[in-house]
């Protein structure tokens, strides 16, 4: 019998059966989960030591079902070039958001990835040449930078260095927006996760060598908190949300991945505040609610206004 149907759930994740419902509410709820579990990854103990054991935690991982699957990872020349991108990107991202989480509520960081899709398509106006600067799409960035300041204006209960943990998440989102792009324009036919695992060769020894380098000693104790957090980011996190999310990437449209972005926001802030006692003001609220309604605008305006128009 084949290694695949004696194991159904590495069948799953493994991108070749995975019903598409079941896949999408798995990532929203990750995604929704994860920065809260950065930041009690971060407790009593370094964060890049937090981040740097995720990603150790989640290539042993991967490699090792690549070895039970007998999956094997293209070393092509193209192969490589999507790994790059993936694994730059990755480093980037995490690094930022990480050092961020310092700073800021766990709810916020979910809200600001929120224009991780406004950010892309931007990008891809530039590098895939894709159609994106239309009235509604303006309408949306507009709307997106303006919850954006307002969230930089609120500084809360949380000090002078929240700021810094926005334009951190920021240049993560803008970081995470790019990867992507890169790896469309790359066009290489690689399940996703194969690209989670190649990304993660590039990327696990540079966050190693950067913990080496500012921190490098090993905590005296880990916290159970801590090490619990750091366990479900390295599983879930690192390997099913990664590769579940260059699945839904493959197989369904633009539109309905941006469903994931206008969830997990509202869902990470309430659990921030409900599981972390994280303060939601109404700035916060203002603030959420622009830029989920840039997202809207953004995604969605084009075809609305297209209907409005049809029916006059």
């Amino acid at each position: 019998m084949d290694v695949l149907q004696q194991i159904p759930f590495l069948h799953a994740i493994s991108g070749l059966i995975m019903p598409i419902p079941a896949a999408f509410t798995a990532v929203v709820l990750i995604w929704a989960t994860t920065p809260l579990a950065i930041q009690w990854s971060g407790r009593d103990v370094s964060f890049l030591f937090g981040l740097s054991s995720r990603m150790v935690i989640g290539l042993v991982i991967l490699l090792a079902l690549h070895l039970l699957l007998r999956k094997p990872i293209p070393l092509d020349s193209q192969a490589q070039r999507v790994y790059l991108a993936g694994g730059l990107g990755l480093f980037t991202a995490m690094t930022c958001v990480y050092w961020a989480a310092q700073y800021m509520p766990s709810g916020w960081i979910s809200v600001i990835f929120g224009l991780t899709p406004i950010a892309t398509g931007v990008m891809a106006t530039i590098w895939l040449n894709e159609k994106t600067f239309t009235a509604a799409k303006l309408f949306g960035k507009i709307l997106g930078i303006t919850g954006l300041a307002i969230m930089l204006l609120n500084k809360g209960d949380y000090g002078v260095l929240a700021p810094l943990g926005i334009m951190l998440v920021l240049a993560s989102v803008l970081s995470l927006s790019a990867s992507t792009v890169w790896v469309k324009r790359l066009g290489a036919d690689i399940d996703g996760m194969t690209v989670t695992t190649g990304s993660l060769l590039v990327a696990t020894p540079l966050y190693l060598i950067t913990w080496q380098i500012f921190d490098g000693h090993w905590p005296q104790s880990i916290p159970l908190l801590a090490a619990v957090a750091i366990v479900y980011l390295g599983v879930f996190g690192s390997v099913i949300g990664f590769v579940l999310y260059y699945y839904l990437l493959r197989r369904i449209s633009a539109h309905q991945t941006v469903l994931i972005t206008l969830i997990t926001p509202v869902i990470a802030l309430w659990l921030g505040h409900w599981l972390n006692n994280e303060i939601i003001t109404p700035t916060v609220i203002v603030g959420t609610g622009l830029i989920l309604l840039s997202l809207l605008s953004h995604e969605f305006g084009d075809s609305l206004l297209l209907k409005l128009i049809k029916t006059r």
